[in-house]
């Protein structure tokens, strides 16, 4: 079976993309899968979170066409490989916007990628060139959405954008969910929240919610995902659960 490719976007940060991205990886290379993450934010966060800080080689020379063989590290943990990312990629952005044809840059490297069972693109908190490129890219795009009322605001231009994507880009891309997080179980806001985003998303919303959790945001300062920070934590048993609704959504 081919890997299948999933970006994690939303245009706000802070809302747990990268925190997803990495501990879903994780989960999915314990049981198991072979996982590749691929950053593509330029202030490297999936790459420092997975213990990995100074490389020679980045996803900035994937955009340029070198060989994932090439370019992707095994990490400190089973099954789970990584392509970092180095400030230079925020140039890549400059120079993809002026190339034509430049949202395709990053779907030709990773057309027919074999080894993996799942990649996983790490996206800026942006909607720019290497958003669009990794949306180009993918099969499915999973949205991390914050418990707060503003991270709705930005939800209906994000559809669009994927949207847009699909009819322009990649016919094949489809929302392959949405991902409450940092949701505090004690607050009416974050209650109000998520029955928003269910009445718009419905089936598309993660039954599991991302607690918003101390321990959470301790381990990326570790290097490492929260099932090896603190495997007990509710943060990582909801980790875990995503990851199984993952995968049966595959």
């Amino acid at each position: 079976m081919a890997a299948k490719v999933y970006a994690f976007a939303n245009q706000k940060g802070g809302v747990g993309k990268t925190t997803t991205a990495v501990n879903l990886a994780a989960c999915l290379a314990e049981a198991g899968e072979r996982a590749l993450v691929i950053d593509l934010d330029p202030q490297a966060n999936a790459s420092s979170g997975l213990g990995v800080k100074a490389t020679t080689t980045s996803s900035y020379d994937l955009l340029d066409g070198a060989p994932i063989a090439e370019l992707a590290q095994p990490t400190a943990f089973e099954n789970l490989f990584l392509i970092p990312s180095k400030p230079e990629l925020a140039g890549a952005a400059v120079e993809l916007s002026r190339l034509e044809d430049g949202e395709r840059y990053l779907a030709e490297s990773l057309a027919n990628v074999e080894g993996y069972d799942f990649v996983l693109l790490d996206c800026p908190p942006s909607l720019g060139p290497l958003t669009v490129n990794a949306l180009a890219a993918s099969d499915r795009v999973v949205v991390p959405v914050q418990a707060e009322y503003y991270a709705l605001e930005g939800l209906a231009q994000l559809m669009q954008s994927i949207n847009l994507v699909k009819t322009r880009l990649n016919p094949r891309l489809v929302v392959g969910g949405v991902l409450i997080t940092m949701s505090d179980a004690r607050t009416n806001l974050s209650a109000d929240v998520e029955r928003e985003v269910r009445r718009h998303f419905g089936n598309l919303v993660f039954d599991t919610v991302v607690p918003r959790s101390v321990r959470v945001a301790e381990a990326p300062s570790h290097g490492v995902p929260i099932t090896y920070y603190d495997r007990a934590s509710r943060g990582a048993e909801a980790y875990w659960k995503v990851a199984m609704e993952l995968v049966e959504r595959r």
